[in-house]
């Protein structure tokens, strides 16, 4: 007997921030997705896609293993997650969004409709805590999978699957939630613009996706803190607010008005913008705590180089003097190096396992204090 299942059933667990619809789940972050466990030899998922430019990837997780990665074609079709196994055998399955949400595609669409099988639907087990991860292309994890000589932008060469923030909520038990742009930073991205800062969208559903569809579909409502509340919210920013200070000016074309963070005559940084880089980060520590009233907030940085852990380090220390908040502090990640680079020169697997190694082991002294 064929049995139907609505992606809203009581024993089907969504992963990743979206809006209070679930018929259908629209998945717009990386990362998010469905988890479940199921009886019966085959299982089959309705999906649907959309894209001008950048196509939609998902995996395939059974048992805990990787059994399938592939680009979605546009348009709505039945898809197979496993056929031809032993029926009466419990089968945890979960399928993830490789990609990260394209702000650069309005296009972009990625739903999740209905299951179809010949099992049944069984509770899946809660984790012992919550992550919520922010960044930008590392958290993305683009370059995570793809040959080491490969530069093109590409949706091909993402990964959800094999970046820090799965392997560090695998490694503490933790349910997680990512939030991550490429190019994007605190105060401005890595080409000067200050529109592209994660902050600005922060308390969004996903604000950064444009056009009609997306705001139909609640992208631009206000987020719902109270249904889910971390245990630790890890922000790995900074590294393209570096890049801003080695870039030309970015020109707004409405205003006409220029944006450069400058570097003096000696290639330091000039105080006013660092400056203006630290109070943009005491800001956004300001907005995660008023959203995430009892996280550890963790500033995690340093895949791709160190040069702002100073000034991030600074930020942290006027916020706590500012608010009296203790739960809040910097890590420094494993520093990305010749065996560890993956393509279009990010952060390989390797890379990203080293780091969650490191972060795991912090994060769970922080959650054994809670």
């Amino acid at each position: 007997m064929v049995n139907s299942y609505a992606i809203e059933h009581e024993h089907i667990k969504i992963h990743g921030r979206t809006s209070s619809e679930r018929n259908p789940l629209t998945l717009f972050w990386t990362g998010s997705g469905i988890e479940l466990n199921a009886t019966g030899s085959e299982l089959l998922l309705e999906v649907e896609s959309d894209y001008g430019q950048y196509e939609q990837w998902i995996s395939i997780w059974i048992n805990g293993a990787e059994v399938s990665r592939l680009m979605l074609e546009k348009g709505r079709r039945w898809i197979t997650l496993f056929r031809g196994m032993n029926a009466g055998k419990v089968k945890h399955v979960r399928v993830m969004k490789e990609v990260q949400a394209m702000s650069g595609d309005e296009r972009s669409l990625l739903q999740l409709h209905a299951l179809q099988g010949d099992g049944k639907l069984l509770p899946v087990p809660a984790k012992r805590y919550r992550l919520e991860f922010i960044g930008d292309s590392i958290t993305s994890g683009e370059g995570a999978i793809g040959a080491r000589e490969e530069e093109d932008w590409l949706p091909m060469f993402f990964s959800a699957s094999h970046n820090y923030t799965k392997l560090t909520a695998d490694l503490v038990d933790a349910d997680y939630r990512v939030l991550s742009q490429s190019g994007w930073g605190v105060l401005t991205s890595w080409d000067n613009n200050p529109n592209h800062a994660l902050p600005l969208y922060y308390e969004q559903v996903c604000g950064l996706l444009s056009g009609a569809r997306n705001e139909a579909l609640g992208a631009n409502r206000p987020n719902d803190f109270a249904s889910w509340q971390p245990d630790a919210v890890i922000i790995n920013l900074g590294t393209n607010d570096n890049s801003a200070f080695y870039q030309p000016p970015w020109r707004d074309e409405h205003t006409g008005v220029q944006y450069k963070q400058r570097l003096l005559d000696n290639s330091s940084y000039h105080p006013e913008d660092i400056a203006a880089f630290e109070a943009a980060a005491v800001a956004f520590l300001h907005k995660l705590r008023s959203c995430n009233k009892y996280a550890q907030l963790l500033w995690a940085y340093g895949m791709l180089g160190i040069p702002m852990l100073p000034a991030i380090h600074r930020a942290v220390e006027a916020y706590k003097v500012e608010s009296g908040d203790e739960k809040v502090s910097v890590f420094q990640l494993p520093i990305m190096t010749e065996a560890t680079v993956g393509a279009r020169s990010h952060p390989g697997q390797l890379a990203h396992v080293k780091a969650a190694e490191k972060l795991a082991g912090y994060l769970a002294t922080l959650l054994f204090e809670r």
